[in-house]
């Protein structure tokens, strides 16, 4: 059911740009004005959401680590799955970020043939989010092409190594078809795996939604139909240097495309997509584990009048000493 109701936002969505544009006749609209109103949302909840988990209190040190923890010269410690300072920490969080390290390693649980509970390994879900992962910040750069004049030569080198195959005319990008195996696999995950359906939300589905509409709205605008790419680029740098003019005979797909980019923009810093932010700041992992080493400092905790035992045997000085009692001041 929720993702049935993902799908109907999904299809609301497109009838919404196909009315707007391919009746209405609003491109102003859909290829300026909601591009803008999407990039400001996105970079001002960006900074929201950053600006709320940079402040929020780490009571205490909770470092997640796996390995050994670096003590005694004569006990070997295993750096990188406990850090012991902040170079190590940085190697630890490069590996999570850049090929999910934690995921590798994630197990899944099943019941077997007499209600035997095993674990194994689930590795296929790690190769899935990497090829998703990698794929999208590939095409991502690749379209710096249509923002930036002259082109790069990064963003030309990544369009010949993304285009190596080539199978067909226009060139068939490996990405493109990754993109689409990867999302349509984490789909079907969802739909077909009971235990991931179960706690499945019309959110998560969602997010999996907009971005496969995104891949494959232009994948049907680069394979299958006709856009003016000299226009396209004229729209994109115009929105980019603020003086914004919408050419004639881009297309209805065009419009499509960047009506579900720009859904996805507005729609990331309220979403769960946004862990591509806070794991930078997730304490579990951005922090080193040295807490034999160094005093962690609650930030949350009041200032405390202590009252230490000199300043009380200096407050009952004369009763002591008449007492008889022996004093630590000597």
């Amino acid at each position: 059911m929720n993702g049935l109701s993902a799908l109907i936002v999904v299809a609301v969505l497109l009838g919404t740009v196909w009315l707007g544009t391919g009746i209405a006749g609003q491109e102003l609209l859909f290829g300026v004005v909601i591009p803008y109103a999407a990039i400001a949302v996105f970079l001002l909840g960006l900074v929201y959401r950053i600006l709320c988990w940079a402040r929020a209190p780490v009571p205490f040190k909770i470092t997640t680590s796996c390995g050994q923890h670096q003590s005694l010269p004569w006990i070997k410690a295993n750096k990188l799955e406990s850090p012991p300072d902040a170079k190590w920490t940085v190697g630890r969080m490069a590996l999570e970020i850049l090929f999910f390290r934690s995921l590798f390693r994630n197990t899944k649980a099943e019941l077997a043939p007499g209600q035997r509970l095993i674990h194994q390994s689930d590795r296929l879900l790690w190769l899935g989010a990497l090829a998703f992962h990698w794929s999208f910040l590939i095409i991502f750069l690749r379209h710096l092409r249509f923002f930036l004049e002259p082109v790069p030569v990064f963003v030309q080198g990544l369009e010949r190594v993304d285009e190596l195959f080539q199978v067909a005319v226009p060139t068939l990008f490996l990405t493109d078809v990754v993109i689409v195996a990867a999302l349509l696999y984490l789909l079907g995950r969802r739909f077909f795996n009971p235990l991931v359906r179960y706690i499945s939300l019309a959110s998560d589905y969602l997010a999996l939604y907009l971005v496969l509409a995104v891949a494959l709205s232009g994948i049907l605008m680069r394979y299958f139909t006709r856009v003016d790419l000299l226009a396209v680029k004229q729209l994109a740098l115009g929105l980019v240097t603020l003086r914004p003019a919408v050419p004639e005979g881009i297309g209805l797909a065009f419009y499509v495309h960047v009506f579900f980019v720009s859904v996805l923009f507005a729609y990331f810093p309220f979403s769960k997509l946004m862990h591509m932010g806070g794991v930078f700041l997730s304490p579990t992992r951005n922090m080193p584990n040295d807490n034999r080493k160094r005093r962690h400092v609650n930030p949350i905790n009041p200032e405390v009048e202590v009252h230490t035992y000199a300043q009380w045997e200096e407050e009952f000085k004369d009763k002591l000493e008449g007492a008889g009692i022996p004093l630590d001041r000597g």
